[in-house]
């Protein structure tokens, strides 16, 4: 089978939702934020993408999120993309964030549609065009209705696809109809949010996937692109496959993915409101977590 051509995605292809690591104490672990971007990069991940919900966003300070961004940095280099969230349910707090994130040497801004205020949708667009035109740095729409209360409606996205440094979108929606008529009408570069829709989303012209899974399998969740990039349609489903126990487990075990990923690491605890996983999930999570390192030899 022939290889599949395509444009390369502003960030990479295989983005990892990277976890903020704290300490026992709860406060920020930089050395273990280092040492887990290292290792995601050297597991095959393109990109990082900091401060957004499996990061933990809501409940890091500006400080600690300058820190962490910092920090990721000097451990990674200059070559593999960073993107900084920076949403807020304040115009001006995530204009400032976003400002901060591009002083710390961000390389994109995940930028979430304001929460709890609900914004209609010309309020969503003049809130993202006013964080595109207080930096100098690409934009990356974060549409995760379920957990902001708002969608980025297609015709907005088409709309703000016209501003330069708009150029992607995380999407959480659940609407592949709604990507492709995006897609097929502008240059945004679509990464799927949700990993059990990140192989449909790329064969239908998708740049990629940003990941919470990825945190504990970066090479499960690549290979399914790999394969498919290779032209082998077949064993991309094959791969694809494997990695959905793991998927359902962390993702739909009925805890935010910060919680299951955190567990499965042993990386250090969450911060309140939410609470660790018990030990009952924690021995669940290991065992699928087992059954697919087992599968891929």
């Amino acid at each position: 089978m022939t290889a599949t051509a395509r444009t390369p995605g502003p960030f990479g292809r295989a983005l990892c939702a990277m976890i903020t690591p704290f300490t026992p104490a709860g406060d920020l672990d930089l050395e273990a934020a280092r040492g887990h971007a290292r290792r995601l990069v050297a597991d095959g991940c393109d990109g990082l993408v900091l401060s957004g919900t499996t990061g933990e966003s809501p409940t890091t300070t500006d400080a600690e999120k300058t820190a962490l961004l910092r920090a990721v940095r000097e451990a990674v280099g200059e070559g593999v993309p960073l993107v900084a969230g920076v949403g807020s349910a304040d115009t001006r707090h995530t204009v400032r964030l976003a400002q901060d994130a591009e002083a710390a040497g961000a390389d994109g801004l995940l930028v979430v549609t304001p929460y709890y205020s609900r914004p209609p949708q010309a309020a969503v667009e003049a809130h993202v065009l006013r964080v595109a035109e207080a930096t100098g740095v690409p934009l990356m729409l974060y549409d995760i209705p379920g957990r902001t209360g708002t969608r980025i409606e297609p015709d907005t996205l088409l709309r703000l696809a016209e501003h330069p440094r708009v150029v992607a979108v995380k999407d959480c929606s659940y609407d592949l109809f709604a990507a492709t008529k995006v897609m097929a009408r502008t240059r945004l570069a679509y990464y799927s949010g949700c990993e059990e829709l990140n192989l449909p989303l790329y064969a239908l012209g998708g740049a990629g996937y940003v990941s919470t899974v990825a945190n504990v399998a970066p090479r499960a969740m690549r290979a399914a692109l790999d394969a498919f990039d290779a032209g082998d349609t077949v064993e991309a489903a094959r791969l694809n496959g494997l990695t959905n126990p793991l998927v359902e487990a962390v993702m739909g075990a009925g805890l935010p993915g910060t919680v299951t990923v955190k567990a499965l690491l042993d990386i250090g605890p969450v911060r309140e409101p939410l609470q660790p996983a018990d030990r009952a999930t924690v021995g669940g999570l290991r065992r699928v977590y087992e059954e697919l390192l087992a599968a891929e030899g």
